[in-house]
């Protein structure tokens, strides 16, 4: 039995598990809303949550955490700049989670987690950007 282990296992070994939440909360922190599974949406809200809490106090050190949980610099970047000073004021409570319905392949409970107050126009932007840029590329390479 597992008396005293929070969390689901997800069927993956410690490392991966750290990986793939870390990976949920860069998608989640650059394009505002994602679609995961229900019990992946469930278990990355407090991390995301406690990442936003040290996004709201803005020194390095609490930077320098948040680098260390996800690694990705210029989405660190954006959760200091642009999401947490969005939150000042709210004390909790950042994430919403909504029931998606079930996945086709193994029916999977679906749900989209989103912030409570995103900008809608972040979804996407960062793939449209890149292939803004590939098109422009090319254009050039072609002339």
């Amino acid at each position: 039995m597992r008396h005293g282990f929070k969390g689901r296992r997800f069927a993956r070994s410690v490392s991966h598990r750290k990986s793939m939440f870390a990976n949920l909360a860069v998608s989640l922190i650059e394009h505002e809303q994602i679609v995961t599974t229900l019990e992946k949406a469930k278990d990355l809200r407090p991390i995301v949550e406690k990442l936003v809490t040290l996004g709201k106090r803005g020194d390095l050190h609490a930077r320098r955490q948040v680098i260390a949980q996800i690694g990705n610099e210029k989405v660190v970047k954006r959760l200091f700049d642009t999401v947490a000073p969005r939150y000042a004021d709210r004390h909790g409570g950042y994430l919403r989670i909504m029931k998606a319905g079930f996945r086709r392949g193994d029916n999977a409970a679906l749900a989209v987690i989103e912030f409570v107050d995103r900008d809608t126009s972040a979804k996407g932007a960062a793939d449209r950007a890149r292939l803004e840029a590939e098109g422009a590329n090319e254009d050039a390479q072609a002339a």
